[in-house]
């Protein structure tokens, strides 16, 4: 795609560093081996990590910026993570990293540019916001990115940002800031004019433009690169899973369930809830792992590739044993992050009550909480499955790192197709296992 520089976000740290400096450097899969049509050497372009500390080495996991000169005008592009990744990610994998405030890295970065001659920075975040607009417009942004932006040194000229999945074109604090979508669907060209004298960035704008894939031509190169692949993964994801009556969304309610989010609480239950797989009573997993939302074709046959794509992050399922306070302790966590809270989705048999209007650590109704129409003893145990994301602390549930006699099961892709081989047609379940107060 001719790419020079990328910023990291949270996803890059999945599986930990040392698969982030493979993807980087190249080099084979050190479990998988080398899979593909030809040796892997290493991404062409080189991530930027200003904000990602090695806690040993002191030094940034990657270089912190790149300059580029253009007609004898050196322009910084910084990269950075939001400083949230190790709540994003398996904390085991990012252990050894250690995640800096996003706006206090770049400002105690400008002086060491201007001391190089830079005048012109851009930054390249991993952070976004939520606009209420069209894709080029910005009326009414917020989130994360507006008061990252403000504390910005002046020097810093335009932002890219990313993460929230979100389309805009702002001005926010006399900068541009720019958002592109998600998945491809858009590219953001960005003009900027340069003063020869001041070498700093006399203006700025930016125009998202519809990647209108029934329009413009297919890449030759790439073409073939993916059909290399192709040839490799088809077979694999080509495979019949089941059917599907309907299309299965996951796309929450009010209350924070989703269809696509109880069948795949549901399957990772009945991978585990044999006493030899774990003797699981209970199966939460999180909103964030449910990827993509399975289409009904006209026979209503699903394949290995709808349930992948729905469940790409390849899990392990963990079975292990929580006290009933524990399992409130846990769900009070689903808030920790107010502006994006994190709903587990629940197995059915188990439901319960929460109250938006209540203070944070106290919105769920304890009394509401049932297992198949049995209240939560808070000081019973109880076999839970989670995947392995969860289990060491991930999205914040650090509660569930205090589970016991931990057993690990099959991946969260592979309990999913095994549900549906054995149960399609699968039908959506009608949603109700959790009901928002207020």
């Amino acid at each position: 795609m001719g790419m020079e520089v990328a910023s990291v976000g949270n996803h890059e740290f999945d599986e930990g560093k040392a698969e982030l400096l493979r993807m980087q450097n190249g080099g084979c899969h050190p479990i998988d081996g080398c899979q593909g049509p030809h040796p892997f050497t290493g991404a062409t372009f080189r991530y930027l990590a200003a904000s990602t500390f090695d806690k040993i080495t002191r030094k940034t996991l990657f270089p912190p910026y790149a300059i580029k000169t253009f007609d004898g005008i050196p322009v910084a592009f910084i990269g950075l993570t939001l400083k949230n990744t190790p709540r994003l990610v398996s904390p085991v994998g990012v252990a050894d990293l250690e995640f800096r405030d996003e706006a206090d890295t770049v400002n105690a970065l400008v002086p060491e540019l201007k001391a190089k001659g830079v005048e012109a920075i851009v930054v390249l975040i991993h952070e976004g916001g939520f606009p209420t607009g069209d894709y080029n417009e910005c009326p009414g942004i917020s989130g994360p990115i507006v008061d990252i932006v403000k504390k910005f040194d002046k020097a810093v000229d335009i932002v890219v940002s990313g993460h929230t999945h979100q389309a805009y074109t702002c001005n926010i604090d006399g900068r541009l800031v720019t958002s592109g979508d998600k998945y491809g669907t858009l590219v953001t060209a960005i003009d900027v004019e340069l003063d020869r004298n001041t070498r700093d960035v006399v203006s700025a704008k930016a125009n998202n433009i519809i990647v209108r894939t029934d329009t413009l031509a297919k890449d030759a190169e790439q073409t073939r690169l993916i059909a290399d692949y192709q040839r490799l993964a088809g077979p694999i994801a080509a495979r019949p899973a089941g059917h599907i009556t309907a299309s299965l969304s996951r796309i929450p309610s009010d209350a924070g369930e989703s269809v696509l989010g109880d069948i795949v609480a549901d399957a990772q239950l009945a991978a585990t809830r044999s006493a030899d797989k774990g003797g699981a009573v209970i199966a939460f997993t999180n909103p964030g792992g449910v990827r993509s939302p399975m289409i009904r074709r006209d026979d209503g046959s699903i394949t290995y590739g709808d349930v992948f794509a729905a469940q790409p992050f390849r899990n392990q399922l963990v079975t292990l044993t929580l006290t009933g306070a524990q399992i409130k302790a846990a769900l009070e966590q689903q808030w920790l992050d107010p502006t994006r809270p994190r709903v587990l989705q629940v197995s059915q048999g188990f439901s319960y009550t929460w109250d938006n209007a209540k203070p944070l650590g106290g919105r769920i109704v304890a009394a509401t909480m049932t297992l198949n129409g049995t209240p939560i003893d808070p000081a019973a145990s109880y076999r839970v499955t989670v995947n392995n994301f969860l289990a060491v602390g991930g999205d914040g549930f650090t509660v569930l790192k205090e589970g016991t006699s931990q057993l690990f099961g099959v991946y969260d892709a592979d309990a999913l197709y095994a549900y549906f081989q054995t149960n399609s047609p699968v039908a959506p379940p009608t949603i109700g296992r959790i009901v928002r107060l207020n």
